[in-house]
């Protein structure tokens, strides 16, 4: 069942949310072999496309013309504007990589109609390519070399015990790996021809090593890990001693590193307190690189031209959505190449998101972005509770627009980071296992008492919010919590934790037994599976509901929600059910995020603004 909601603006909000909408969202910046032209995805079509400018921001050029399923650009080619992009059908999560010559003429290089693949990295020689693939399997992701004159692949690595491919290095001799055993302790291992697939790091306990990148010389791998602290740092081992040495660490995760296309730099990106910022480390001097005037904000999608004179990445923060930045370093000088916010909107207008912290029913501090809305003097706001999805996922102070229409529309939002939450700490990460849809859900009730201390909250007007696994906690919360929430916005959430553990996607394999240990095992542990799962306990909701659902969702079936609407509707609640026939794990299309977003608005106006 499919409702389209009302085109009828609500006169109480001074911005539509097809003004939101009409908001440009940026993604996959790569810069061209001659360091001219900057490939990029953009939904200023309604729907991801290929688009590219000039380094100055100029001549920008829709290379793509999707109308249905998003396109995502990879890479620009070593030596010319070809250019490589993602895609799938329908939100299926079913990618295949291709190929767009200069006269725009795209080709499928991984063909096979259940083939999942993804671009890995290009060949130190530039000759050729490698990329993943599960067309031998598909529970497991092959290493393949593709040669760029007559696209053959080549494999490299046949991945029989689940690990994920993590790096290559540059000589070809090694391949890193990383195999998860829990979601909160995982191995490395180095593979080569020669010597096979050596454990490069045995341990006792929960520790994270995650390998992520080679030297130029392939004789060191660097990795993170929390071996000894709470927070992943970087590493460096010597792979002919196997010696160990630090190379940075900060009061907070890192959580990716690279080298610069000549290596002459090290990035490294630390998630501080819900915002991601870039660390630059001259090589040669080991000198910290500073980006003068750098406005406040996340940083993301960072390539360095090839002849590392310039630094391109995209930025954005809780009220400005992502732009394109180009740092040239011998003149020092920053440049903002676009400007995505719609100019029907007026920035004073959005409101600045705060990093709070409040105590939970056992006295542990949990960490959130808060909205607050516009308010005039004395009037008191209806609020949600946002919870991210995961399980172990973070809130960032990001911009979401969504965040920013219901906030123009006189709601507060607090988007809690749980117990479980990533970003935290490793002990704050593994708080919630085999505890979830309980001790975190606590947790989010108790942001009701942070809000209503604000003295700017009403109350009797408090909802909760959610997508994926925080959709199952907006079900959870009205199932096993009937009144502690006003109103549910349930966005692909699971419902019934047996058939979603059970009914994973294959490609998923490598981590099947790591959810198993985080949510519970769906065969041995039935009678707990179906004790957190809302379906089973939907007699107890009595809140009205909306739920919103992709057709295409490989990871939460449709049948979640189809299951959870009917229970519902037979305790005679209010139940709003939105399904969008075209999409996945995701809405894409800015038609469906429109219409899915001024329903939950209309929802909300109507029980809980107004009751």
């Amino acid at each position: 069942m499919t409702k389209k909601a009302s085109s009828k603006p609500n006169v109480l909000s001074k911005y539509s949310i097809e003004q939101f909408m009409n908001t440009e969202s940026l993604a996959a910046v790569s810069i061209s072999h001659d360091d001219s032209t900057i490939l990029y995805a953009s939904d200023k079509s309604g729907v991801y496309n290929a688009y590219s400018m000039q380094l100055d921001g100029s001549n920008r050029t829709q290379l793509t013309h999707s109308t249905t399923d998003r396109i995502i650009p990879t890479t620009y080619f070593p030596y010319d504007n070809r250019f490589l992009y993602q895609s799938d059908k329908g939100g299926n999560e079913i990618i295949h990589i291709y190929v767009m010559d200069e006269s725009g003429q795209s080709r499928d290089l991984t063909p096979e109609e259940n083939e999942k693949a993804s671009f890995t990295d290009w060949s130190i020689d530039k000759k050729s390519f490698f990329y993943e693939s599960n067309k031998r399997d598909n529970r497991f992701m092959d290493v393949y070399e593709m040669d760029i004159d007559t696209f053959t692949p080549t494999l490299l690595f046949q991945n029989d015990q689940g690990y994920h491919i993590n790096a290559i290095s540059p000589n070809k001799q090694f391949i890193a790996l990383h195999k998860p055993i829990t979601a909160n302790n995982s191995d490395m291992y180095l593979y080569s021809p020669d010597s096979g697939t050596i454990h490069l790091s045995k341990h006792d306990g929960d520790v994270q090593f995650v390998p992520l990148t080679f030297s130029q010389d392939s004789m060191y791998l660097y990795y993170l890990t929390d071996e000894e602290n709470e927070f992943l740092h970087l590493k460096r081992m010597h792979l002919s001693t196997m010696s160990v040495e630090t190379v940075a660490i900060e009061p907070w995760d890192i959580v990716s590193a690279k080298f610069s296309p000549n290596y002459s730099y090290l990035l490294y990106v630390v998630n501080n307190d819900a915002a991601f910022q870039l660390k630059l480390l001259d090589i040669e001097t080991g000198r910290q690189i500073e980006i003068p005037n750098l406005p406040e904000g996340a940083i993301d999608s960072v390539k360095l031209s090839h002849n590392e004179e310039q630094i391109v990445f995209l930025l954005n923060s809780s009220d400005s959505p992502s732009n394109l930045y180009v740092y040239t370093f011998s003149t020092q000088k920053l440049q903002q190449l676009t400007n995505t916010l719609n100019p029907e909107i007026e920035q004073k207008d959005l409101v600045q998101a705060k990093v709070v912290n409040y105590p939970s029913f056992d006295g542990l501090s949990i960490p959130a972005i808060y909205y607050e809305p516009h308010l005039a003097k004395g009037e008191k706001a209806p609020a949600l509770v946002y919870v991210h999805g995961g399980p172990g996922g973070q809130s960032t102070a990001t911009y979401n627009p969504i965040f920013q229409y219901l906030v123009n529309s006189g709601y507060a939002v607090i988007a809690v980071n749980s117990r479980g939450s990533s970003g935290y700490g490793k002990t704050f990460f593994k708080a919630a296992d085999l505890k979830h849809g309980d001790v975190d859900l606590s947790d989010c009730i108790e942001a009701k008492k942070f809000l209503i201390n604000t003295g700017k909250i009403d109350e009797d007007k408090i909802g909760i919010i959610g997508g994926s696994y925080g959709g199952y906690m907006t079900l959870a919360a009205l199932a096993f919590h009937p009144d502690a929430f006003e109103v549910g916005v349930d966005i692909f959430g699971v419902s019934n934790w047996e058939r979603t553990l059970k009914s994973m996607p294959a490609w998923w394999e490598a981590i099947r037994d790591v959810l198993y240990k985080k949510i519970g095992n769906p065969f041995t542990d039935t009678e707990y599976i179906r004790s957190i799962s809302p379906l089973f306990h939907a007699d107890n909701i009595k809140k009205p509901l909306i739920v919103l659902q992709g057709a295409n969702d490989p990871r939460v079936l449709k049948e979640e929600s189809d299951e959870i609407v009917v229970a519902v509707k037979k305790n005679n609640v209010p139940v709003e059910y939105i399904v969008f026939d075209d999409e996945g794990h995701g809405f894409s299309k800015r038609e469906n995020r429109i219409t899915g977003y001024r329903a939950i608005k209309e929802f909300l106006d109507k029980y809980l603004k107004q009751a």
